[in-house]
């Protein structure tokens, strides 16, 4: 009787759910009697092959993931020290443009210092940690963690034009100009009220 109510219950499974779901196996052995011989167990040789065969793909994994990648070691905490910067009251107005127009233009640059410095294999380039807040510019900047020297500056400045309002203008400085210069990103509009506080 059990072996019939066992079958109907795996028929109704999959009818109910047009074969999407099928059901979970180790309901199906739970279910078999105790005295029942049929072996349910992976035998053991096969147990220690599978166990080695994962540990030498995490191993390998972890040899990956240990290369530089600029993507995370700078792209990913670039944009977090943005967002950071921005703050609850500033990140969710001006996200989209940031995300459309000015960070493609950041990791542009970044992308070209890192050429310029020879690639992440020769040189261990970093982000720094802290935005500052206020109505101070910076961003981030992108440093040589081996000379403890910065690379790149990345700013935001507020300015007020008159008769349009509130912009943040988006630049950046390098060492290569001894940070004098600046070079524009671009620039996205506020509004006409003053703007909050960085970090707010």
């Amino acid at each position: 009787m059990k072996l019939y109510l066992q079958r109907l219950l795996i028929a109704s499974v999959a009818v109910l759910t047009l074969g999407v779901i099928s059901p979970n196996h180790e309901i199906w052995t739970n279910l078999q009697p105790k005295d029942d011989t049929r072996e349910t167990d992976i035998p053991n040789s096969s147990k220690h092959e599978l166990q080695l065969g994962m540990e030498d793909s995490i191993f390998e994994r972890d040899m990956f993931d240990s290369f530089p990648s600029i993507d995370n070691d700078l792209f990913t905490p670039a944009k977090e020290m943005a967002y950071l910067k921005f703050g609850s009251k500033i990140g969710p107005i001006i996200q989209n443009e940031f995300d459309d127009i000015i960070f493609p233009r950041i990791e542009q640059v970044i992308e070209e210092t890192v050429a310029l410095a020879g690639g992440l294999e020769k040189r261990r380039l970093a982000i720094t940690e802290k935005p500052s807040g206020h109505y101070s510019e910076k961003i981030f900047h992108v440093t040589d963690k081996d000379s403890n020297s910065d690379l790149i500056r990345f700013h935001v400045r507020t300015e007020k034009r008159p008769q349009d309002g509130y912009f943040y203008n988006f630049h950046y400085h390098t060492v290569d100009d001894d940070f004098t210069v600046h070079h524009s990103l671009g620039d996205i509009y506020w509004s006409k009220n003053t703007p909050p506080k960085w970090l707010s």
